[in-house]
């Protein structure tokens, strides 16, 4: 049985739940080491980062799930709307830790969306993401039909905005948060360029003689 046959057989005996339960028990791993102490002199900062940075490595692993198939036919489709899931999870644990352990005080935070960019940027990279959250389900794909396939596509911008966000709240301009924008751009142009030989395949055949 070739590599690939193997590795597909063993991902469809993992229960998507274990990866639910994993997700779910990373950022409460995340603050018991804060709450101990083990992230240094700014916890809350760390902590914050830390659940950031998770958040943005979920979003992209999901995008990877797509070309990863395609390319080496590793099959990872049915753990998809989990990671999406998760990831959302995740960024709303990084911003309720902005929320709830950084700035603290609720007059502050519309001031803090508006003042500094970045946060501008990761709150609409937030708000993007409810809508893709609220029909991450059975009932919404059947209920939407081809309209679930267009608005989950929402997910491109959001990769981008999350990857600005990254880059804008480093005072420079810092080498991983670079690359982690550098991964979503190769990514989103892969997706630009299946798309594009899609098409020209589309009109190729159209130009046929029949």
């Amino acid at each position: 049985m070739p590599l690939v046959d193997r590795i597909n057989t063993a991902l469809r005996k993992v229960p998507v739940w274990v990866l639910y339960v994993a997700g779910a028990l990373w950022p409460a791993w995340l603050l018991y080491l804060a709450a101990t102490g083990s992230m240094g002199a700014e916890p809350v900062k760390v902590l914050e980062h830390e659940l950031g940075r998770l958040a943005l490595k979920a979003l992209i692993v999901g995008l990877c799930v797509s070309p990863l198939r395609s390319i080496t036919g590793v099959n990872l489709i049915r753990f998809r709307r989990a990671i999406g899931v998760l990831t959302f999870y995740f960024v709303t644990t990084h911003l309720l830790v902005w929320l709830v352990l950084d700035v603290q005080i609720l007059s502050e935070i519309w001031k803090d969306i508006l003042k500094r960019p970045y946060i501008t940027v990761g709150m609409g990279a937030f708000l993007l993401m409810v809508p893709l959250v609220i029909t991450s389900n059975n009932w919404s794909v059947r209920k939407l039909g081809p309209k679930w396939r267009k608005l989950h596509r929402l997910v491109y911008p959001i990769a981008l905005l999350g990857g600005v966000h990254f880059i804008m709240v480093g005072k420079t301009w810092e080498a991983d948060a670079l690359m982690y924008m550098a991964v979503i751009v190769a990514l989103l142009g892969w997706r630009v360029w299946q798309a594009t030989k899609r098409v020209r395949s589309k009109k190729h055949s159209l130009s046929l003689p029949t």
